[in-house]
């Protein structure tokens, strides 16, 4: 067997290898010359007695590769972070400013607002008896001009036909009256009248029409109850 250590001896078992053998075949050592450098490293700790094993080697590729992919990607990293990314933008397109029409503010003439007047309410207007109709002395005291005093005992168709007479005549508010049921005549008597005033001057205002109209002897009376 072959020293260790000689050409063409294993450097770990010393045993004989062939030109161009790659590993022992004893102990499977790489053979220098012939692996590359890691078989030289091989060797030089063969030469020293240093003797791993074989799990050494798939150990060594890792840490080698590991490295090698720590760099590549520090390299990467160092190269993209220096690049200033350029974004292309593309000039707004100003558009000249248009001038407006002016906007007319003038007035336009409003009409006027005319509320309606609301009406006003009022006590209803007591209906004026027709001329040709006689009235009620109303239940009040007041003036009247006395056309005629009739007995009772000739009737009231009499006071009535003569009372008729007079609306004929021109004359208005004319009535009838019983004297008994008023302090201020006689009783006993039916009493032809005209107009319903409210004091004695009012009456006499009115009394030359009464004489006009053909009763001669009538005159002006207080009516009370």
């Amino acid at each position: 067997m072959t020293e260790p250590g000689r050409p063409g001896a294993c450097p770990r078992c010393g045993a004989p290898y062939a030109p161009r053998q790659d590993y022992c075949v004893e102990c499977g050592l790489p053979l220098a010359g012939q692996a590359g450098p890691l078989t030289g490293v091989a060797s030089a700790w063969a030469r020293r007695g240093w003797y791993p094993g074989d799990w050494i080697w798939p150990v060594l590729v890792f840490l080698l590769l590991a490295a090698l992919g720590a760099l590549a990607a520090i390299l990467i990293s160092n190269g993209s972070s220096s690049k200033t990314r350029l974004v292309a933008t593309t000039p707004a397109l100003t558009t000249p400013p248009t001038s407006s029409p002016p906007i007319s503010t003038a007035s336009v003439p409003t009409a006027p607002v005319t509320t309606a007047p609301q009406p006003t309410t009022s006590p209803p207007a007591s209906p004026h008896p027709p001329s040709n109709a006689l009235i009620a002395w109303p239940a009040r005291d007041g003036y009247t001009i006395v056309l005629e005093s009739i007995p009772r005992s000739a009737g009231r168709r009499g006071a009535l036909r003569t009372a008729k007479d007079a609306l004929a005549g021109g004359l208005t508010e004319v009535g009838v009256l019983d004297s008994a049921r008023y302090s201020s005549l006689h009783p006993g008597y039916y009493v032809v009248f005209s107009g319903v005033y409210s004091s004695n001057a009012n009456a006499s205002a009115h009394l030359s029409q009464a004489l006009g109209a053909g009763f001669k002897s009538a005159y002006v009376r207080p009516i009370t109850h």
